[in-house]
């Protein structure tokens, strides 16, 4: 069995990785696809609870994290307007998915149905991680698109300046999607201790993937899609 670590490294290469293809493909399109994706996917993975180098934490983290990625990429390359047009796509296909997954659960199930209580533990979940999330999310991306672009005045469209604005601003937002989302979707959920961990945690592994992205939007960079 592979362990989680290795899952860890495996994922993050995997979406990071998936951006930069579906990028290369599909342009603008590619990038707003993976945001829709990650989001959703995203709030499936959330609800699975996993142990990471000893650490509680969400399954969803990389999947999340690689989101902001995108964001940055769409203001690096085609400004903030750009930006804020996947958040607004990802948050609209969330609100959609929120409900939908709703109407899902309140068909009655046939005697023959083996599926319906499975998903009623999973989508049972959907309204008060999707809700937490949906506030997280339009608060966090929007700062990071705010932040990545301050930072760019103040350091100049250049190369040497990237991994600033790129670390700087997904950081900072990164922390406050993730007090925002545990706090909404967890808290009274698990014991303290456990929620604690969750907290810090997926702050860390998120800034993990943020820090590991770095190389992957100057790749992005030097990108010209096939679609542009």
């Amino acid at each position: 069995m592979i362990s989680n670590e290795l899952l860890f490294v495996i994922s993050v290469l995997f979406y990071l990785g998936s951006v930069l293809l579906l990028y290369k493909l599909f342009g603008k399109n590619g990038l707003f696809a993976f945001a829709i994706f990650g989001t959703i996917l995203g709030n499936i993975a959330v609800c699975k609870c996993i142990d990471l180098f000893g650490l509680s934490t969400t399954a969803g983290n990389v999947l999340y994290a690689s989101t902001f990625l995108i964001t940055d990429i769409l203001s690096e390359k085609y400004g903030k307007k750009e930006a804020r047009k996947a958040v607004l796509y990802s948050f609209s296909i969330m609100l959609i998915w929120l409900l939908g997954s709703q109407l899902l659960l309140q068909f009655t199930p046939n005697a023959n149905d083996y599926v319906s209580d499975s998903l009623q533990v999973v989508f049972g979940l959907v309204p008060r991680i999707t809700i937490a999330s949906l506030t997280g999310f339009i608060c966090s991306q929007n700062i990071d698109v705010f932040l990545y672009h301050f930072i760019w005045k103040k350091t100049g469209d250049n190369a040497s300046g990237l991994w600033l604005r790129n670390n700087g601003s997904t950081l900072i937002s990164q922390a406050v999607d993730t007090v925002i989302f545990t706090f909404m979707a967890f808290w009274g959920t698990y014991p303290v201790n456990v929620f604690l961990s969750i907290l810090i945690t997926t702050y860390l592994f998120k800034a993990v993937v943020a820090i590991v992205d770095t190389p992957f939007i100057y790749i992005a960079r030097k990108i010209r899609p096939r679609e542009d």
